[in-house]
């Protein structure tokens, strides 16, 4: 456990500085581009220290110091706890594209196509190459099955104006990550999506009202949620 700790946090610190940097880039509103450089000073930004300044001109840029280490070590640390290599290995890929997600998605409501592509097509090619080295092609119809399935069942509210069209492509890729474990995985991967998203929203509108500030247009980003569920879920039926 030790040794996983220590190597999780080496990830973190190892990784985080260019995961941070993809944040400030896709980080931006729809109508807006990519953020290639620093507002202040016009420095190129590939990579972000801990602290979230510009190393040109120290401008706070992101999320805030040390926020993107510790979730990217903390999922280095879920991923390496998987009871199978294969799922480890899984796991650390949807870490990666995962963390930028989720700090894009809860800063601007907005989960980036680039990002969302990326992905799922990552999970597809790991996929089918390791089930195919495990000699089990059958799970692979099975992972498509659920990623279309869940396809449709976030396409549905994305049509009636209830979530972007990112939420969709996410849906995507992690419905094709949990239909290797199974049906039932696939299920709880929801459960645990709609519980979290739930207890987040009823945090919020609490505070909301404690404070005595308006409730309505407090929107929930559901890509950190649908990544955590998705997590929970591998989590649980891996081994």
């Amino acid at each position: 456990m030790i040794a996983i700790v220590l190597g999780a946090v080496l990830a973190g610190l190892l990784v985080a500085p260019a995961l941070r940097g993809l944040v400030v880039r896709y980080a931006v509103p729809e109508e807006q581009p990519w953020c290639l450089a620093c507002p202040a000073c016009g420095r190129a930004l590939r990579g972000l220290p801990p602290t979230g300044g510009c190393p040109g001109c120290r401008t706070g840029l992101g999320p805030g110091p040390w926020r993107v280490e510790a979730v990217t070590a903390a999922a280095a640390a879920a991923a390496l706890t998987a009871a199978h290599p294969a799922d480890a290995v899984l796991l650390l890929w949807l870490a990666g594209p995962g963390v930028v997600l989720g700090f894009t998605d809860a800063r601007v409501h907005r989960l980036p196509y680039p990002l969302t592509w990326t992905l799922a097509a990552g999970l597809a090619l790991l996929l089918t190459v390791l089930e195919l080295m495990d000699g089990s092609p059958g799970t692979l119809l099975r992972c498509l099955l659920v990623a279309l399935s869940a396809g449709v069942l976030f396409e549905v509210p994305v049509q009636l104006g209830r979530m972007g069209p990112g939420d969709t492509v996410l849906a995507l890729g992690l419905g094709a990550l949990l239909g290797r474990y199974g049906w039932s995985a696939a299920l709880a991967g929801l459960a645990a999506f709609v519980l979290l998203a739930g207890l987040w929203s009823v945090g919020v509108l609490l505070v909301a009202l404690v404070r005595r500030r308006p409730v309505r247009g407090r929107e929930v980003p559901l890509g950190p949620f649908m990544l955590l569920g998705t997590l929970v879920a591998v989590l649980g039926h891996s081994g």
